[in-house]
């Protein structure tokens, strides 16, 4: 098969985790990266989409780090060649996602509690599956070398949602 389109989601997502093993979070979300974004280069595929998260915007953990220099590298893999366009668009929590937050809680308040808040002062955005799908879908129509980010509107404090959850 001969894809005309990669949209490359796969990452370590789970921030404590790859603060325990920094080396799987380099392995996988840059190393990883990189060979997927070469072979798209090597088999002339024509468009690349990267699907990073917010949380390489002054990224304050191996996770985000991770994700910074993996849109850095797909943003330099664009200037420096004219066969694969690349562009990358970032995402929230997505509600309903294996990955969000929302879940994990449910789970939680239904086994009898309690509910795990990493640290009170976290902040996220939301976003829904279809939001998500929609900024992948336009990302993948327009110029090179450009970074998506959807208006995901205000922070939510999460404890505040766990409180929600609860009440």
């Amino acid at each position: 098969l001969k894809p005309h389109i990669i949209f490359h989601a796969a990452a370590h997502k789970h921030v404590p985790l790859m603060e325990d093993y920094p080396d799987e979070a380099i392995k996988n979300n840059i190393l990883g990266t990189f060979k997927v974004a070469q072979a798209a280069i090597d088999n002339k595929v024509q468009r690349f989409i990267l699907v990073s998260t917010d949380k390489a915007v002054n990224p304050t953990s191996i996770m985000g780090s991770s994700k910074r220099v993996a849109e850095k590298l797909i943003l330099s893999l664009g200037e420096q060649q004219q066969i694969t366009r690349f562009s990358l668009t970032r995402f929230g929590n997505v509600l309903g996602s294996r990955g969000s937050v929302v879940p994990i809680f449910q789970k939680q308040i239904l086994s009898g509690g309690p509910i795990t808040v990493t640290h009170p002062e976290v902040n996220r955005y939301f976003m829904s599956i279809r939001e998500a799908a929609r900024l992948v879908i336009k990302s993948a129509s327009v110029e090179k070398g450009k970074i998506f980010v959807l208006d995901m509107g205000e922070p939510v404090k999460i404890v505040d949602l766990a409180k929600q959850m609860l009440a």
